[in-house]
């Protein structure tokens, strides 16, 4: 399997597939396709992992696209910023935000990751429910804005603020903790929980968030009220 990704902060994933090689994607994640190409939209890993699906906010089926023949099948960013690949060795597992993924080759496995504070993740913004995605193959995703990875030591720890983190490998863990101080909490203008991640492992940071944009955006919305 060949692949691109081009298109600079608009980016596009671009796969070469030979007769019978598979990509696997959220239900109807392709943007375009070149080639003989056939779709089969079904649920992966039967009813308990629909279901954690469903409590992520995700799709409860994937779509597996197989090539027929020589074949090109593309995969678009729904928001400005990068793709990353990661190849995945069997067994290796990397925790990713939940609407980080993009596709994969087939066999790599999704599953459902809760955070250990489940609360407190809850609570601080990153979202208690994850996405597990663990090899062998080679997994894509999508991060908003500019992608800075880090390669934590032993006990390393990184502190950022909410719904920076896109990805992680499995060996680091998360914990999210209130600011200490009212006057930090209430004029320190970064919200009133941080994220700690804690190594060894890859961390992948995103620099800009949906939710982030939002609000940048909502003052000039239209209220519907007239003048």
């Amino acid at each position: 399997m060949k692949y691109t990704i081009e298109g600079g902060s608009l980016p596009v994933l671009i796969i070469s597939l030979e007769a019978g090689e598979k990509i696997l994607s959220e239900a109807g994640g392709r943007t375009w396709s070149k080639g003989d190409v056939t779709t089969e939209n079904k649920s992966e890993g039967g009813a308990g992992k629909m279901l954690g699906r469903m409590l992520s906010g995700e799709s409860l089926f994937m779509s597996t696209y197989t090539a027929n023949g020589p074949s090109e099948i593309a995969f678009a960013s729904s928001f400005p910023g990068t793709i990353v690949a990661r190849e995945l060795a069997a067994g290796e597992s990397i925790i990713a935000q939940k609407s980080a993924f993009l596709c994969a080759s087939y066999g790599v496995n999704l599953e459902t990751h809760v955070n250990n504070s489940a609360k407190k993740g809850f609570l601080g913004g990153e979202g208690f429910i994850m996405q597990k995605v663990t090899g062998p193959g080679v997994a894509f995703f999508e991060i908003d804005g500019y992608c800075k990875e880090y390669e934590l030591a032993a006990g390393e720890k990184l502190t950022i603020d909410t719904g920076v983190l896109a990805l992680m490998d499995e060996s680091c863990t998360m914990d999210v903790q209130m600011i200490k101080g009212v006057k930090n909490m209430l004029f320190g203008g970064e919200g009133m929980f941080d994220t700690t991640i804690t190594g060894p492992g890859k961390v992948s940071l995103q620099s800009m968030t949906v939710p982030n944009i939002a609000k940048i955006l909502l003052p000039y919305l239209p209220t519907g009220k007239s003048n």
